[in-house]
C-alpha cells in the first residue's frame, strides 16, 4: 500500500463531525433560553473556522478567548482548531497584567472577549492584535460575535492537520509565583483524554452535562470534546450559582457535572440541597476531597469520582477505580478509601511514587514520595520556555510536585503538596490528614492547614477555617475535637477564622496563607 489506509491523525474535532452526522436534529447545546442541534453547533462552528481563514489566519496561528462557560467558548474548541489555530483559553479571573502577559507571550493574532471581561483589556496597548471581537452573548443579530459567524461559510473546510502531535491549544498554569506557563495539548492528547473521560464517567448519547467546571481550565478536563464525542448535551452556565445549579439539576435532568471540592461543598450546604430522585454523576478533583464531603454527596444521590490530575496532564490523569468489595464496607470506609487518588485512565500509564533519586518507593501506604507521570496523557511542554520544561520533564517523567503514598493495592493517595509538608520535632504531617478531621466537625465548611514557626518544635499546623453560617465554635473546642481523633502532635496549635484565599479554579492558595504565617521570617523551614 502506498497510503497508511489503517491510519488517520487523532483529533477530537472528528467527534463534532461524527455527532453532527449520526445526531443532526439532537440537542447540542442549552444556554438560558437558547440551544443549538448538532447539526447547527457545527455550523456555527465551521462559520467562525472559516471567516478566521478568510481574514488571513495563518497555520498555527493563536488566537485567545476571554469568556465565561458559553457556546462562543465551546465552539471556539472546535473552530480555532478546524481552522488551523491554537486555541488559549484565557482565565477570565485574572487581572488585566496578567491577561497582557498572556496575550503578549501566546503571540495571539486574534481575541474574542465577552462583554463581562472587556473592562480587563481597555487599558490595555492591544496594538499588535489583528482584530478584538466582542461577544454580547445574547445570540441575537445584533451581538457582534454573531455577525462574525454570519460572515463565515456553514460548510465544512478542509482540515490543515499534518500530525496528531501538533499543538491543538496553550493553556496558562495559574502558577503560584512569577508569571504562568504555557502548557501545549497537543491533537492526539485531548483525543485521548477526553474518551478517558467518557469511560470513566459513562457519559453516553442521554446524558446532560453541566458546565460547573471552567471551560478555560484544562480545556474543561477536555469534557469540551468528550461529550460532544457520545452526542450528549452540553448545558452551559455563565456563573457557577449554587442557586441555579439546584435548579438546572431539576429543570434540565443533569446527569453530570464537575468540579473541585469547593463548588461541591458549596452545593451540599444549600438550602436548596436534598436528595434527587434521579442519580447525577460528578468527577471532583483540585484537592483531595474529604471523606466527609464524599459522604454528603452520596447521601444526596450524587456518585463521586474521585479524580486527580494537573493542567500538564489534560486535567484528570488518576482515578480512583470502585471495586466490587468495597460494597460490603461501612460508609465512612468507602469513602475514606475513595478519597484516594488510585491510578492512571485507561489511555494514561501507571502513575509512580518515588524517592529523590526516582526510585519507586515501596508500596506499605506510608512511605512518601513525588507523583510521577508520563504518556499519552502528558502535555509536550510549556510554550516557549525551554528552561521549565526541561525542569518539570526531567528523566522522561513529568514532575507534579505532589507528595504521596502508594498502596499495596497499587492505588496512590496524596499526602501533600513538596512544600506543604509540616516536619514537626522530626515527624513529618500531612496537612491533608489533618484537614479532613477538621471538616468532620459540625461547624466546619472548609479549611487549609499550613506549617508555621515552632521554638520548640520547629515547626507546628496551624488551621484557617471558614465556618458554616449561623454556625460557631472556638478556637479550643476544634482543637480539643482533633485531639479526640488525631495523634496530639498532629493537632493545630492555632485556628484562624475566615474565607480562604483561592485560585479561579477553586483550589485554596496556601501560599497566601504561608507567606501569612512566615513573614518576617529570613528561611520558610524551622
Amino acid at each position: 500500500m502506498t497510503q497508511k489506509v489503517y491510519r488517520t491523525e487523532l483529533t477530537p474535532l472528528s467527534f463534532l463531525e461524527r455527532s453532527a452526522l449520526i445526531f443532526p436534529h439532537k440537542t447540542a447545546v442549552i444556554h438560558e433560553t437558547r440551544s443549538y442541534t448538532y447539526q447547527e453547533f457545527a455550523e456555527r462552528v465551521y462559520r467562525l473556522a472559516s471567516h478566521l481563514r478568510a481574514l488571513g489566519m495563518q497555520k498555527h496561528d493563536r488566537v485567545a478567548f476571554l469568556c465565561p462557560n458559553i457556546p462562543a467558548l465551546l465552539e471556539a474548541h472546535y473552530a480555532i482548531p478546524a481552522a488551523g489555530g491554537i486555541l488559549v483559553a484565557i482565565n477570565n479571573r485574572l487581572s488585566s497584567h496578567e491577561i497582557e502577559f498572556i496575550l503578549q507571550h501566546s503571540g495571539s493574532k486574534y481575541l474574542f472577549v465577552d462583554h463581562e471581561f472587556a473592562p480587563l483589556i481597555e487599558e490595555l496597548p492591544l496594538e499588535y492584535l489583528a482584530q478584538i471581537i466582542r461577544i454580547e452573548d445574547t445570540g441575537s443579530s445584533e451581538d457582534p460575535y454573531e455577525q462574525f459567524l454570519a460572515a463565515g461559510s456553514p460548510e465544512p473546510i478542509e482540515s490543515w492537520l499534518e500530525d496528531e502531535e501538533e499543538t491543538i491549544s496553550i493553556n496558562y498554569t495559574s502558577g503560584t509565583t512569577g508569571n504562568p506557563k504555557g502548557v501545549m495539548y497537543t491533537y492526539r492528547g485531548a483525543y485521548l483524554n477526553a474518551l478517558s473521560e467518557v469511560i470513566e464517567t459513562g457519559i453516553n448519547s442521554s446524558s446532560i452535562y453541566l458546565w460547573t467546571l471552567p471551560m478555560f481550565h484544562c480545556n474543561g478536563w477536555c469534557f469540551t470534546w468528550g461529550v460532544t464525542a457520545v452526542g450528549a448535551t452540553h448545558v452551559c452556565l455563565r456563573k457557577v450559582d449554587p442557586n441555579r445549579i439546584w435548579d438546572l439539576f431539576e429543570q434540565e435532568q443533569i446527569t453530570h457535572y464537575n468540579g473541585a471540592p469547593t463548588v461541591h461543598i458549596f452545593l451540599v450546604n444549600h438550602p436548596k440541597a436534598h436528595r434527587l430522585e434521579h442519580q447525577i454523576t460528578v468527577t471532583i478533583a483540585g484537592a483531595p476531597p474529604s471523606p466527609t464531603l464524599l459522604g454528603q454527596l452520596k447521601e444526596l444521590n450524587i456518585r463521586p469520582i474521585h479524580v486527580y490530575g494537573l493542567t500538564e496532564t489534560y486535567g484528570p490523569y488518576t482515578v480512583c477505580e470502585w471495586q466490587p468489595e468495597w460494597e460490603e464496607l461501612s460508609a465512612s470506609e468507602q469513602a475514606r478509601l475513595l478519597a484516594r487518588q488510585g491510578q492512571g485512565y485507561v489511555t494514561a500509564e501507571r502513575a509512580r511514587v518515588v524517592s529523590p533519586d526516582m526510585q519507586d518507593v515501596p508500596h506499605d501506604g506510608q512511605t512518601m514520595g513525588e507523583v510521577l507521570m508520563r504518556g499519552n496523557n502528558v502535555a509536550k511542554g510549556y510554550f516557549e520556555n525551554p528552561e521549565a520544561t526541561a525542569r518539570s520533564f526531567e528523566g522522561g517523567w513529568f514532575h507534579s510536585g505532589d507528595i504521596g503514598v502508594w498502596h499495596a493495592d497499587s492505588y496512590i493517595e496524596l499526602r501533600d503538596r513538596a512544600k506543604d509538608v509540616i516536619i514537626s520535632g522530626g515527624e513529618n504531617i500531612s496537612t491533608i490528614e489533618v484537614e479532613q478531621i477538621l471538616v468532620q466537625h459540625p461547624a466546619v465548611l472548609e479549611c487549609a492547614v499550613v506549617a508555621i514557626p515552632d521554638e520548640v518544635w520547629g515547626e507546628r499546623p496551624k488551621a484557617f477555617v471558614t465556618l458554616k453560617p449561623e454556625k460557631t465554635v472556638t478556637e479550643e473546642e476544634l482543637i480539643a475535637f482533633c485531639k479526640t481523633k488525631l495523634a496530639h502532635f498532629k493537632c493545630p496549635t492555632a485556628v484562624e477564622f475566615g474565607l480562604l484565599p483561592k485560585t479561579s479554579t477553586g483550589k485554596v492558595q496556601k501560599y497566601v496563607l504561608r507567606d501569612k504565617a512566615w513573614a518576617g521570617k529570613e528561611k520558610r523551614i524551622n
